[in-house]
């Protein structure tokens, strides 16, 4: 055995011990202790609920609303990319994406060793974020959001990314994109945070920045240089199965309240008003895009009601801890007939192939529904943002006019900014380790034979 092998042997060793090391000294749970906060009960049950729920629209959910909108041959790598993610997300939360998204650093980061192997999350409240429940629950919970955001992703590049590709893009777009962009918006000290002093105070209650704007953002990005799919728009690449796609667009309305209503980390009256502007605005924004397909089209589609479902829950999002119902109806009522447009005219126009319209549903309508925002948030539904944010000691009321729209749309360019930029970056790295696209053959035949082997369907 040569020196160099003998040498490279013992600095895994010694790596591998220190990763013991480490994960050892993680194992040990914080133990409650005098003067600890106290647990509700209550808001941890809710907490834990809505955790349950927005799990719950990653599997069953997208997995079943992507599945059904992609053509047989490639029903199994598209629900793949869901549920892949599942396991991969949160392994990487646990080492050290919480602490990145959610410890103490600087603005745009958080120290990713703070909460290494989730090291000190335990039973005691983390009063910056959630005061009533364990910061452990709210870990969890915000894990179910970064497990959901990358594979909202996958829908604009399906029926043809190789699916090593896929791996990793998504674990790096997570340390370069998302873990700084949830810091940015939610965590202590980041720059758009406006309960914990950002410099740009954004309000941005679920996840409008955080989840829909980079998801639709980088999804655009990616299907431009990835390529359109072979035939695309020549051939018709139909939906296999309809039905499918509406039982997981049902379970994604339904998941949605824990998705807004969630957010509140608590049980009380804000979790309602969340819970009823989501419900309203996904209402109306079905509405307002059957409506003006039908008008459009001469005939409405039950995919078209389910699509402006979903873009009505996408654009409220962001407002619904800080809008009163009759703002979120019309938030959704804008997001039915702009998200529409964008899925048909704008993709028209620019001849580019999102297979499944992330960007059009998720990216535009959380855009609008940032900036509705800056003029639609209430004080009386949400009073912290009177009196929260502190500007040279001086409470600065972010209730909805001019000075709040010039801040959301701040928050709305740096996301657009990083998602673009980082996903740009991200590909030319992926690209140098491993093609991204699979062979015309391999598209040809099915990703699901393909890529894994299997067919979804046996004749």
């Amino acid at each position: 055995m040569n020196s160099t092998s003998l040498i490279g042997k013992r600095i895994l060793r010694l790596g591998f011990g220190l990763f013991l090391l480490f994960f050892a000294g993680s194992l040990r749970a914080d133990e409650p202790h005098p003067g600890m906060p106290m647990i509700d009960t209550g808001d941890n049950a809710w907490v834990l609920a809505s955790s349950a729920l927005v799990l719950m629209m990653t599997a069953p959910g997208l997995i079943l609303f992507y599945g059904g909108l992609v053509r047989t041959k490639n029903v199994l790598s598209t629900m793949m990319h869901s549920l892949i993610l599942m396991g991969v997300v949160s392994t990487m939360w646990m080492i050290f994406g919480y602490s990145m998204a959610f410890a103490e650093g600087n603005p745009f980061c958080g120290n990713p060793l703070t909460y290494l192997f989730l090291k000190n999350v335990g039973a005691a409240p983390n009063t910056a974020y959630a005061a009533t429940i364990p910061q452990e629950t709210f870990m969890l919970f915000q894990m179910m959001f970064a497990i959901i955001t990358p594979a909202l992703i996958s829908g604009a590049i399906a029926e043809r990314i190789k699916f090593k590709g896929y791996l990793l893009f998504t674990i790096l777009w997570m340390v370069m994109v998302y873990f700084p962009l949830c810091h940015m918006m939610w965590g202590k000290g980041g720059l758009f945070n406006w309960a914990g002093g950002g410099k740009i105070p954004a309000l941005d209650f679920a996840g409008g920045t955080v989840v829909h704007i980079s998801s639709g953002v980088s999804a655009l990005v990616f299907a431009l240089m990835l390529g359109k799919r072979d035939g695309y728009p020549r051939e018709p690449m139909v939906p296999h199965n309809v039905v499918f796609s509406l039982i997981g667009a049902g379970l994604l309305w339904v998941g949605w309240f824990g998705f807004n209503g969630g957010s509140a980390l608590s049980a009380g009256a804000l979790a309602t008003s969340a819970f009823a502007a989501t419900h309203f605005s996904a209402a109306a924004a079905a509405l307002s895009w059957t409506a003006t397909e039908w008008l459009l089209k001469g005939r409405p589609s039950v995919l078209g009601a389910a699509s402006g479902m979903v873009a009505g829950l996408a654009t409220i999002t962001p407002a619904s801890g800080f809008v009163s119902v009759p703002a979120a109806f019309c938030i959704g009522l804008a997001a039915g007939v702009i998200c529409y447009l964008a899925v048909t005219k704008l993709k028209a126009i620019f001849n580019y192939d999102d297979s499944l319209d992330v960007f059009g549903v998720h990216g535009v309508g959380s855009c609008v529904g940032m900036l509705m925002l800056g003029f639609l948030a209430s004080a009386a539904v949400n009073p912290a943002i009177a009196t929260t944010f502190m500007r040279d000691g001086v409470a600065v009321s972010l209730a909805g006019g001019g000075a709040q729209f010039v801040n959301q749309l701040e928050a709305v360019l740096g996301t657009v900014a990083l998602a673009a930029v980082g996903t740009f970056i991200i590909l030319k790295i992926v690209g140098v380790v491993s093609t991204m696209r699979v062979s015309q053959e391999d598209e040809f035949v099915g990703l699901d034979l393909s890529q894994h082997g299997e067919r979804a369907y046996n004749e």
